[in-house]
């Protein structure tokens, strides 16, 4: 079973090692679920253009007069930076553009867009310090750049939106790499512009990138990919018409149907530009990260914990394997809320999976074990022992060594006298009849008193008190039957006698034959003691004869006889009757 747990704890692991979709899946929408949504940090304003603003205005885009003229009132109003999530690849075929650099010129900082474009152009790459192994980030296939004059006083922030596996945007990466070095998305240009900072610390290891870091800014924990998980926090928004932004940095977007295109995320469709500005503010707030040395650790719990819930299901006893597999998993789970909660995004979604699949197997492995052994312990006892101790074996199986032990038990030994003599006399049909009422009322006086039926043997019964089951007070008990088998016989007025012998002692207890027949019985000189003595009861001339050791644990008054010898024995074995 160890080894079978093995293989289907390696089997199971394989599609976690390989990172396949459907897992992906899985773990990001479990992550989508159990995140909590953090609060905003306040420094930040979406200011929306809409539908109403687009049809006011005749169209879009805009001239440019009117967005300097929007520039111009949100300096007015307060606002401590500008950042359009707009390009300008072109000039402005209203020739408003002098007008709209100007005043971009104003004293607040103010970013503008840039989009991806596989052509090949590249814009200048940022400063970057880089600490430990050199890493690679997402590449950048190329972007389409904004008109030199406008570049020349604003500051560029690219705006990608690389999606996961399902095709949501959830991680977007700080920084994205070109073959000349490192350029910042828009969000990140953001904050550096409002740290007053000139350079990135991009901190590296083996497996890829550890953290980024922006002069001035706590540290921000990513992806091997230099990706940060997005907090879709509720950053405050605005309009045209209220430019409600005083104190704040402006995100400066349209959310006009047709006009920007809307991107898939775990909250809904989104704007690019509420896009960046939930990936700036999950950098000022506790926004969780999935550590570069997540597959490992997964990995790891799975491994550990798939293999225990095997080891549990196969080797405990159902309900009690039920009860620890349960512990097992909510533990499980609750490791993986308490490190979400922490802000690591540790993935048990699938572990909890394997651990169900590996207890299921082991559970119906282990049940069908019992479901044999209790079906091969009432066939090997069902009639050699009372129904509600074949009951108890059943519901316990472990009550019953099969394997073989040591035990002090009680044995009754029966033959039937002139059995030849009656069937000389008989049709072998009434021999027949008469054999089996005798041979059923020594059964049920054995069976009553707790005792097994052991074997016959032709006319001839052996019965064990205190085996398979613990039975107290075993000697009397073995006692009890013999006395009820006499009665019984001379009630049933069946024209037979019966010889009973007593004897107790420690025997081997188990199954004992060949690999394809056995039975369960015991080996022993107690055993070999108790035959004896039923034998002897004919040259006695008594029914019943108790020995020594049974008669010692006794309730009951025997009667001393003279001691005898007997085949096998050097001295004489005092012997009792009743």
């Amino acid at each position: 079973m160890i080894r079978l747990g093995l293989l289907v704890t390696a089997l199971l692991a394989i599609p976690l090692a390989l990172q396949l979709p459907a897992l992906e899946i899985l773990k990001l929408k479990t992550f989508d679920t159990l995140v909590k949504q953090q609060e905003p940090s306040s420094y930040f304003t979406i200011l929306n253009i809409t539908e109403e603003d687009v049809r006011a205005e005749g169209g879009y885009p805009f001239p440019r007069q009117r967005l300097a003229q929007i520039q111009q009132d949100l300096v007015d109003r307060g606002a401590i930076g500008v950042g359009w999530v707009i390009s300008f690849v072109d000039k402005d075929r209203f020739g408003g553009d002098p007008v709209f650099i100007n005043y971009l010129k104003s004293d607040i900082p103010t970013v503008v867009a840039t989009f991806e474009y596989d052509n090949g152009l590249y814009p200048e790459p940022v400063g970057t310090v880089m600490l430990g192994e050199l890493p690679n980030g997402i590449p950048l296939d190329g972007y389409l750049p904004n008109i030199p004059e406008i570049a020349d006083v604003t500051l560029e922030g690219m705006v990608s939106a690389k999606v996961d596996v399902d095709n949501l945007v959830r991680r977007l990466p700080l920084l994205l790499q070109t073959p000349d070095g490192w350029i910042p998305s828009f969000g990140t240009q953001v904050l550096k512009t409002l740290a007053g900072a000139d350079t990135f610390i991009i901190k590296g290891n083996e497996a890829g990138i550890e953290e980024i870091k922006v002069r001035g800014l706590p540290q921000t924990q990513v992806d091997s990919l230099g990706r940060q998980w997005v907090s879709w926090v509720k950053t405050k928004e605005t309009t045209l018409a209220d430019m409600d932004v005083a104190g704040t940095f402006v995100f400066v977007g349209v959310t006009a149907k047709g006009v920007m295109p809307q991107l898939a995320t775990p909250v809904g469709l989104l704007e690019p530009h509420k896009i960046q500005t939930a990936l700036a503010e999950s950098m000022l707030v506790a926004s969780p990260s999935i550590p570069y040395w997540h597959l490992s650790a997964e990995l790891g719990l799975l491994v550990i914990l798939v293999f225990l819930i095997w080891l549990v299901s196969s080797f405990s006893g159902v309900w009690l394997g039920l009860g620890l597999n349960f512990a097992i998993f909510g533990s499980t789970a609750l490791y993986g809320l308490y490190m979400i909660n922490k802000g690591i995004l540790l993935d048990v979604s699938y572990t909890l999976v394997a651990e169900f699949i590996s207890g299921s197997v082991a559970y119906y492995l282990n049940f069908r074990k019992q479901h044999k052994l209790r079906q091969q312990i009432k066939k090997q006892f069902e009639h050699y022992l009372d129904p509600r101790q074949v009951a108890q074996l059943q519901k316990d199986p472990s009550l019953l060594k099969l394997g073989g032990e040591k035990k002090y038990c009680t044995f009754l030994f029966t033959d039937v006298r002139g059995f030849t003599a009656m069937s000389e006399r008989l049709d072998p049909q009434e021999v027949i009849s008469i054999m089996n009422q005798a041979l059923t009322i020594q059964t049920e006086a054995v069976q009553a008193h707790g005792g097994m039926v052991d074997k016959f043997i032709g006319d001839a019964m052996m019965a064990i008190f205190n085996a398979p089951l613990d039975l107290d007070k075993h000697e009397d008990k073995a006692i009890a039957a013999a006395l009820q088998m006499r009665d019984e016989i001379n009630k049933a007025q069946l024209d037979i006698r019966i010889g009973i012998s007593v004897n107790s002692g420690e025997v081997v207890l188990g199954n004992s034959g060949s690999s394809s027949r056995f039975d369960y019985t015991a080996i022993g000189d107690a055993v070999n003691t108790a035959a004896r003595l039923e034998s002897a009861t004919k040259d006695v001339g008594v029914d019943l004869l108790v020995g020594e050791t049974t008669a010692q644990a006794t309730k009951y008054e025997l009667q001393s006889l003279e001691p005898i010898q007997v085949k096998g024995k050097t001295n004489k074995l005092r012997i009792y009757t009743l």
